[in-house]
């Protein structure tokens, strides 16, 4: 089950809503998502929770790009949601060369048959996703939560569904948090 709460800062404290993530497919969807919902420099912050497997933080600040804080990469690489978050810049990857699609692992072109090949087992792929966090652990440090504490929130076995609502104690807006759960 999966839990997203959008909370949105302004000059009156923190406002949270429940966003409907249907038509969310990329980070930028998200992104706009987030920053529909504030004014021009204000900042927004998405969690999205999968129970008791991961968590991720995305904190928009206006029309900067978006910054990602994901609690376990490798859990989240099996989640819908988690893949929207998993961008090739966050996992370190160059983006895909569209070239690429037109040749199979074999070095032949689509279509093109290679039976001496059959049996071969491909190597390790670009698709490894590490286990563990992943992105800008300090990302909500001049909120009120160090890059320490949220780290604590992703270790292992720490992770209780609970983390969001710790996390937005920190901040300082669990009451909104609460009303949206």
């Amino acid at each position: 089950m999966y839990f997203a709460a959008l909370l949105a800062r302004n000059e009156n404290g923190w406002q949270a809503s429940e966003p409907d993530l249907d038509d969310v497919e990329t980070l930028g969807d998200l992104s706009d998502l987030a920053r529909a919902a504030i004014a021009e420099e204000e900042t927004v912050l998405v969690f999205i929770e999968q129970e008791d497997a991961w968590f991720g933080v995305i904190r928009v600040d206006g029309e900067e790009d978006p910054r990602i804080y994901v609690s376990d990469a490798a859990a989240a690489a099996r989640s819908s949601y988690g893949e929207i978050l998993l961008t090739d810049e966050l996992l370190g990857r160059d983006p895909e060369d569209p070239l690429d699609d037109l040749v199979d692992l074999d070095g032949t072109e689509d279509g093109d048959d290679d039976d001496a090949d059959e049996d071969v087992v491909p190597g390790p792929t670009e698709d490894h996703v590490p286990a563990g966090p992943l992105g800008e652990a300090g990302l909500l440090s001049d909120l009120g939560m160090s890059d320490k504490e949220l780290l604590d929130l992703s270790g292992d076995g720490a992770l209780t569904g609970e983390a969001l609502g710790e996390i937005a104690e920190a901040i300082g807006c669990a009451d909104v948090l609460e009303a949206v759960r």
